[in-house]
């Protein structure tokens, strides 16, 4: 979906969050089909990934991969659990408080780090397996955003997540 004009009333409504998000939860993969390793900071690089994770070096699009917490229980529920880790989702960040779609074609503030959300983290084939049968359809719509990193810094559990106004 293209987004409405800045100045545009639906624009203005898109642009317009409650309340800034929260940084509740950092992973990094350390290798592919490797457990994650759960962090309480990591350093972001500039057109890379998170210093730690195999995608590190790889595509500037996908540096940092987002979740939303508030999603962790729906996916749970859909796939019949009582409950999803979040090293299971392979998510690098779980941020809670502001919904992440909104965030989509944006520059965004987490700790000390400039993200730009590229696009939508669809699921791999691999979340059947994690989740089991149903699993894949379980977080369709729900697997989060991937981002690009700007200007590279710090990430910290607790970190606040902070939408950028529009430069237009």
């Amino acid at each position: 979906m293209q987004r409405p004009p800045a100045d545009s009333e639906l624009g203005k409504l898109m642009a317009t969050l409650p309340r800034p998000g929260r940084v509740e939860w950092i992973g990094l993969r350390p290798a592919r089909m490797a457990p994650m390793d759960e962090v309480g900071e990591v350093v972001a690089e500039t057109g890379a990934g998170l210093a730690g994770d195999r995608y590190a070096a790889g595509s500037g699009k996908r540096g940092v991969t987002l979740i939303q917490a508030e999603h962790l229980p729906v996916i749970a529920a859909l796939s019949g659990h009582a409950a999803v880790s979040p090293a299971t989702l392979r998510r690098n960040l779980v941020v809670s408080g502001l919904p992440l779609v909104a965030l989509k074609g944006r520059r965004f503030r987490v700790g000390q780090t400039l993200l730009e959300g590229t696009d939508s983290c669809d699921p791999c084939s691999r979340m059947e397996a994690a989740l089991g049968p149903g699993g894949f359809n379980a977080m369709r719509g729900h697997g989060g955003l991937c981002a690009r990193i700007v200007e590279g810094g710090t990430i910290r559990v607790g970190d606040a997540v902070v939408a950028l106004p529009d430069a237009s």
